[in-house]
């Protein structure tokens, strides 16, 4: 069974972005070795999407309520990559991380893989 997921973000100043994730996104975290940092996330889903483009991976925090996460990060400072906009699977913006990267917050309307009982969630899937 796998044990979890390990998302990377390729950054052009990784101390500050590691700095961003440990003071302004609050994630614990630990050294895993010579300072590389690694942070603990919530619980994670992943989604699929077709591409006739480049093939490319997106990170995107799910919030229960955007507005006022989105209050507490601006009051440290965090500046929005885009607007605020609505979809039909959930309202969502990007928000910039140091080095230039940006990650994706959305407060989704659609049913969470998270919520899934953890036996149902691993049936089938190869360990």
């Amino acid at each position: 069974m796998f044990l979890g997921v390990h998302s990377l973000i390729f950054t052009q100043d990784a101390e500050a972005a590691r700095a961003f994730f440990r003071d302004v996104l609050e994630l614990p975290g630990l050294d895993a070795g010579g300072g590389w940092l690694v942070f603990a996330l919530p619980p994670a889903e992943i989604g699929l999407h077709p591409t006739d483009g480049d093939r490319v991976h997106e990170l995107h925090l799910l919030c229960d309520d955007l507005p006022a996460a989105l209050a507490r990060l601006e009051a440290k400072g965090v500046q929005l990559a885009e607007p605020v906009h609505e979809e039909e699977w959930g309202i969502a913006t990007k928000i910039q991380i140091p080095g230039g990267a940006w990650i994706g917050l959305y407060q989704p309307k659609h049913p969470l893989a998270t919520e899934l009982p953890q036996a149902q969630a691993g049936e089938g899937a190869p360990g």
